[in-house]
């Protein structure tokens, strides 16, 4: 991004910051909540207690000699960030080196029967289990007597909106009129987001990197299964996590889980899982879990293979807080700063749909950004109640 200015890497060694807190009391909740939830051996325990010593007071440690991804993580930034504590490192590095070491002490890499047990499946399936759920998947039998168009636009919201049940088929996000003092959709591009589906003229492929699992993948895969029942995509590729990650993240099982849900849902709901079902045994649906989908890294340093995959699709759609911060940086951007100059790492068309989690934010126009400061102070950009369409088209 040679003519974009640059700005402050996030760290989390600022007290009072967003990200100090996310290191020094969220982290620590989601260990004693992965700690409650199984029963686990007096081994796991002490790794746990360690690790809750290590993330707030201690420093950053190497990986054991035969760890399967060493050679990852070194090449990811451990070499040079041993040592160090972890609020003196980039944020994003240092969130996801917590997951890492999280699941090295409940035993998921292990060789014990513990191997390959996700820590964070019972909070992902009591969300499964919801009523809230329930509510959402009884509202697509209305939503299918609606145009296609409205039931397209529908779904987008939904997907961008995630677990937010009362937003979640709405035809609009709440409070996205111009001229609200402080609007819950900040920046939309969604006319540019179907301009280019469209122009692959139902032949395109849809790559969608997604985010949380549970209430907010239902959305994801069902704004798939629109699209390529309804023929404006060809086919689709939704990308996963190779392991559980940031507490929800989706993978694979997280998938089948979020099908197995929809196709004994009953209704149009399940019209929908099963469309689904088939489209992945028949390949128009694809899974990929690509190590660096897990990496700490921003998507600038993708590796080649996942570079020439991204550019070949129609468009990629990159769903959440996370994987924002990933696409145009983990930094303290101006918020007026142009989403495309700072995207340009993308290989192709890319869309961000994000509800604001973190202090990350770019493309916003000057007056919004006045009316959400005037409104909430910097509130706005953590809370959850606003969201943004951003699209960057073409290569750079």
């Amino acid at each position: 991004m040679p003519d974009t200015p640059s700005a402050p890497l996030l760290l989390g060694n600022q007290p009072g910051s967003f990200p100090h807190s996310v290191l020094a009391e969220r982290h620590p909740a989601i260990i004693k909540q992965v700690r409650e939830a199984f029963p686990y051996e007096p081994a796991q325990h002490r790794a746990l207690d360690a690790l809750l010593a290590n993330c707030t007071e201690g420093e950053i440690e190497p990986l054991p000699a035969d760890a399967h991804d060493r050679h990852h993580w070194e090449t990811w930034g451990l070499r040079e960030y041993t040592g160090r504590s972890w609020f003196d490192v980039p944020w994003l590095w240092s969130e996801s080196w917590f997951y890492r070491r999280l699941l090295h002490a409940v035993g998921y890499f292990g060789s014990g029967p513990w191997q390959g047990i996700d820590p964070f499946r019972p909070f992902k399936l009591a969300e499964l289990d919801s009523a809230e759920t329930d509510e959402e998947l009884a509202a697509l039998d209305d939503l299918a007597a609606r145009p296609a168009a409205e039931q397209a636009q529908a779904l987008l919201h939904g997907s961008l909106w995630g677990n937010r049940a009362d937003l979640g088929f709405r035809l609009s996000a709440e409070g996205a009129r111009a001229a609200d003092a402080a609007p819950g959709l900040v920046a939309d591009d969604s006319a540019r987001l179907w301009s280019l589906l469209d122009g692959a003229g139902g032949g395109g492929t849809l790559y969608l990197v997604a985010d949380n699992a549970g209430r907010e993948l239902v959305p994801d895969l069902l704004l798939i299964a629109h699209l390529l029942h309804s023929g404006r995509i060809g086919q689709a590729v939704l990308h996963v996590k190779p392991y559980p990650y940031y507490v929800s993240d989706a993978t694979t099982a997280d998938v089948v889980d979020a099908l197995r849900r929809l196709t004994g849902a009953g209704g149009a709901a399940a019209a929908y899982g099963r469309h689904l079902w088939s489209a992945l045994g028949e390949g128009r649906l694809t899974l990929r879990a690509h190590p660096f989908s897990s990496a700490p890294l921003p998507y600038a340093e993708m590796p080649g293979d996942l570079r020439a995959e991204f550019a070949e699709a129609t468009l990629t759609i990159v769903k959440g807080d996370l994987n924002y911060r990933r696409l145009v940086g983990d930094r303290l951007w101006d918020p007026t700063t142009p989403f495309a100059d700072v995207a340009t790492c993308f290989p192709g068309p890319v869309a961000a749909l994000r509800t604001l989690k973190s202090d990350v934010i770019t493309g916003l126009d000057a007056a919004t950004e006045a009316a959400l400061v005037a409104a909430e102070d910097q509130r706005w950009r953590t809370s959850g109640t606003h969201a943004l369409i951003q699209v960057r088209d073409g290569a750079p």
